[in-house]
Formats: structure tokens, sequence, C-alpha cells
């Protein structure tokens, strides 16, 4: 899965980004923020997460790219217990796009035999968790044994009712936004009694009955969407840290959780 400097950890506590020790000259005072002082009723209901840096982390550390990708399956853990300890009901994580099967055959070998663990692995957690496991994507596309143990998944957490877990899996928005409008034009009605306005159309993407992504969070210091829910992220708010995936853990979450909640959300009004 593919799926920088960090803030400094200090057990509950963290040093915000803009103030942690030296990040101004002259030793600009840092303060500490609570995690318990998040505010729980201004918590985003759905927060979806571009998972960069897997291969510049084992770069920096020495290490085979893979390696890299074996320690963003931590974070991911990592991060899926967080959210569902603070509260969070839904969390998409862009695990693998369309772009990703250009990649050399073996790398991608390596990331489908680790997405095949970690479902295996994880689905007696996430049924004692409560958590529900969607995919979206082009899931055709992904091999055979990991679309049986995907879909196995899907079906033993249906049932799951304190959090949706959403992998994007050989996915990409343009690609989810094209195939939307093959489904409507595949139905017999002709194209004025469709009807169609924004909310018509939500319901044939991937992501229907999933409510818009509140918080997207990149990591790795890159400051781009990278073809990710292009329409669901119209009026998200967005979150960049320099944390390469496999060193995003609980306090980072917590700093993008509360630099959400210090922003006024208006979509477009005053």
């Amino acid at each position: 899965m593919d799926i920088g400097k960090q803030p400094e950890p200090c057990g509950a506590l963290y040093f915000s980004r803009a103030n942690r020790p030296g990040a101004a000259a002259g030793g600009r005072n840092f303060h500490l923020m609570d995690a318990n002082k998040l505010d729980e009723s201004r918590l985003p209901r759905h927060i979806a997460v571009i998972m960069d840096g897997n291969g510049r982390w084992a770069k920096r550390n020495a290490m085979r790219r893979v390696t890299g990708h074996r320690a963003g399956v931590e974070a991911v853990r990592s991060t899926v217990t967080a959210c569902r300890e603070i509260g969070i009901k839904y969390l998409t994580l862009y695990a693998f796009s369309i772009e990703n099967w250009s990649r050399p055959k073996a790398e991608i070998s390596a990331l489908m035999k680790l997405l095949e663990l970690f479902l295996k692995k994880e689905l007696p957690t996430m049924l004692e968790r409560g958590i529900s496991l969607r995919a979206i994507g082009d899931i055709e596309r992904l091999p055979g044994n990991v679309r049986i143990s995907l879909r196995d998944c899907i079906e033993k957490t249906s049932r799951g009712s304190d959090m949706v877990l959403i992998l994007a899996l050989s996915y990409s928005g343009r690609d989810e936004i094209v195939r939307a409008v093959r489904k409507i034009l595949a139905e017999k009605k002709p194209a004025r009694e469709r009807g169609i306005d924004t909310e018509i159309f939500s319901r044939y993407l991937d992501t229907a009955g999933i409510p818009d992504p509140d918080l997207l969070i990149r990591t790795s210091g890159e400051y781009r969407i990278s073809n990710f829910l292009l329409w669901q992220t119209a009026y998200t708010e967005f979150h960049f840290t320099e944390v390469l995936w496999p060193d995003f853990r609980k306090e980072h979450l917590i700093e993008a959780i509360f630099d959400y909640q210090n922003r006024e959300r208006r979509f477009g009004n005053i």
C-alpha cells in the first residue's frame, strides 16, 4: 500500500506543527495540545487519507521499497485504531491507485500480497471492534485471490455499525466518474426522464451512501490530490503534513483534527 519531519509525541500530548521546537528563529515558544480537549461535537464524520511516502521512508532508512510498504501497513493499523477510539465514523484510505498498476510487477505483486495478508489478519479485529469494510475502485482488476479475500472480509464485517473503513483499491477519481456516467447511460430511461442532479448522480458513484469527507489528510509533504475522490472533496478541508506515511501515528491524526476544528466551514455562505 502506498498505503519528513514530524511533531514530537509526548504521551497524549503533541507539539503543534507551526510551533514545534526550532520552528522559528529565536526559539519561538511552542505550546502543547491535549488530545482529550478535542471537541467531540465537531469531530469530522468522515476522514480520507492519501497515504504517501512509503518509498521515501524506505530510501531514507536504506531499506527496500517493500519494507516501506510493510511499515505503511503498521501505520494503517494505528490510524484505524485511533479513528475507532476517537469516534470517527468513516475512514477512507487511498491504498492503491489505477496509476499504481504501472509500477514494476515485483512491487505490485508484493503490494497485493500485503493487502491479502492485511485483510485476513485484521478480519477478527474488525469483527471485534464493529468495523464494517467497504471498497471503492475498479475492484475487478485486482488478482482473483485478493478479490476473494476482499469480498469475504466485506461480507463478514457487513453488520459492523461502529465504524466504516473504506479502502480505495485500483481507484481513480476520474475513472469513478466515468463509470458512474456509463451506469446512467446503460439504463433504459430516456435522458429527459432521468432528472439527473448532483444528489442523484452521487448515487451512481462508488461511494453511494457514504457521506463526503469532511477532512482529507495527505502525508509526506506533497500538496496535490492525485486523482482521489474528485467529486466528493468539493468542500473537504485539507490537511498536509511532512510526516511520511510509515511514521504516521495517533498524535498526527489528532493534530489534523485540531487543525480541522480550528477552521470555519461556510460551504459558500457568509
